[in-house]
């Protein structure tokens, strides 16, 4: 990183690291102020030779030709000081204050240095400066024999307290836009980490959405194929009603894919891409025949009077817990004894859950795969709701996956 780079971290803060000034931006920022330096010294200079033309000219008491070397001498030093004044500005100005003690050429210098010292520094540093002019213009006084003190004074601290004024006033100028700009890259900052959280939220929701959704459809087809792989025995019929059942899952499970994919598109149309029908309480029933069709024996009781009356989010949810729950229980308690039991406890609330036994047999094809975030995905969904959720063996070393779901009735 370049000394110009370093600076400007150190006055813009740490926002300055978001946007760091390239190098372009960097050469042609050194070349600006090279061109406001050079135009600074040449300023100094005229000036200079302005203030010191009255003591030449036009004066009943002039100067030896030593003073006058003396004023010429520490005015071109002073001028020559500016170059210097970004980096040093506390002691180009003094150095400039000191010179200007006895050398009238040396004040517009003085003045720039200053100004500069204000431009780059607290506010403090420039007025101690500043007050330091009132001794230097008296002794300036007493050195010249051609000015007085009342006149020196009422010339120049003017002078002087302009130019820290208007120094002052362009570095509060600085640190406002500057402060703005910091303001404006960290709501832009602010809103891309939204942005970027708002994806990731939309992308984990659709992944446990696919999860919920393909999970149960891939092992309905998974169970059926194992079905005909282990029975190569099988009569005609019903191997083709297997076949029937296999064809139709598959469709089923394309569509519902096309459904959550149709989410990642983006729509240019003028409305939305339709989806499809969320699942409600009453979709539990085909659930279930899914998966005794499949060959689980299920005990399915649903004990909910007005199942109209339970809202369409809590309902999905339920549908995704026996959903979740029957594809836990095919992939690690093949053949065992399902019960599904959901029941409204009370006003607002519903129970769902989902209880099986231990495998009465071993396949012998391979197991089926699970990314593991089933249940985790069941956690999410159901702590979303403001539910409880219950998952593990029971005292009788059945696998429970139990939930409490609530609503405001």
């Amino acid at each position: 990183m370049s000394r110009l780079q370093l600076s400007w971290v150190a006055l813009a803060g740490p926002a300055a690291y978001v946007d760091l000034p390239s190098p372009e931006w960097a050469r042609s920022h050194a070349g600006r102020e090279r061109a406001v330096d050079a135009l600074a010294f040449v300023l100094a200079v005229v000036l200079g030779a302005l203030f010191v033309s009255p003591e030449l000219h036009d004066n009943p008491d002039p100067w030896s030709a030593t003073a006058i070397s003396v004023d010429v001498i520490a005015g071109a030093l002073a001028c020559l000081s500016l170059w210097w004044r970004r980096r040093f500005p506390v002691s180009v100005a003094v150095a400039c204050t000191v010179f200007g003690t006895v050398s009238s050429s040396a004040t517009p210098a003085g003045l720039l240095a200053l100004s500069s010292l204000a431009v780059h520094r607290p506010a403090r540093p420039a007025v101690l400066v500043t007050v330091l002019w009132v001794p230097s213009v008296l002794v300036y006084a007493a050195y010249s024999p051609t000015t007085g003190p009342v006149s020196v004074v009422a010339l120049v601290m003017p002078l002087a307290l302009a130019a820290t004024g208007w120094g002052m006033f362009i570095r509060a100028r600085r640190q406002l836009l500057l402060s703005l700009r910091e303001r404006a890259l960290r709501a832009e900052a602010d809103q891309e980490l939204r942005q970027e959280q708002a994806r990731v939220a939309e992308r984990t929701r659709i992944a446990r959405e696919m999860h919920d959704v393909l999970a149960h459809r891939i092992s309905l087809l998974a169970l059926h194929a194992g079905g005909l792989e282990v029975r190569p025995d099988l009569p005609a019929e019903q191997v083709q009603k297997t076949a029937a059942l296999l064809r139709a899952t598959a469709r089923q499970a394309l569509e519902e894919l096309r459904s959550v994919i149709g989410l990642l598109r983006e729509n240019n149309g003028p409305e939305p891409d339709p989806l499809a029908p969320q699942p409600v309480l009453s979709d539990i029933d085909r659930l279930v025949q899914e998966r005794r069709d499949a060959g689980t024996h299920i005990d399915l009781h649903m004990d909910v009077q007005a199942r109209g009356d339970v809202p369409p989010a809590v309902a999905r949810d339920a549908y995704r817990i026996v959903q979740e729950g029957l594809t836990n229980a095919a992939k690690h308690a093949h053949g065992a004894f399902v019960r599904v039991h959901i029941t409204a406890t009370a006003p607002g609330r519903l129970n769902v859950s989902v209880r099986n036994g231990r495998p009465v047999r071993t396949s012998t094809g391979a197991s089926l795969p699970g990314a593991g975030v089933g249940l985790l995905g069941l956690r999410e969904r159901v702590a979303l709701a403001g539910g409880i959720l219950t998952v593990g063996p029971d005292s009788f070393g059945d696998f429970v996956v139990e939930a409490e779901l609530t609503w405001r009735t």
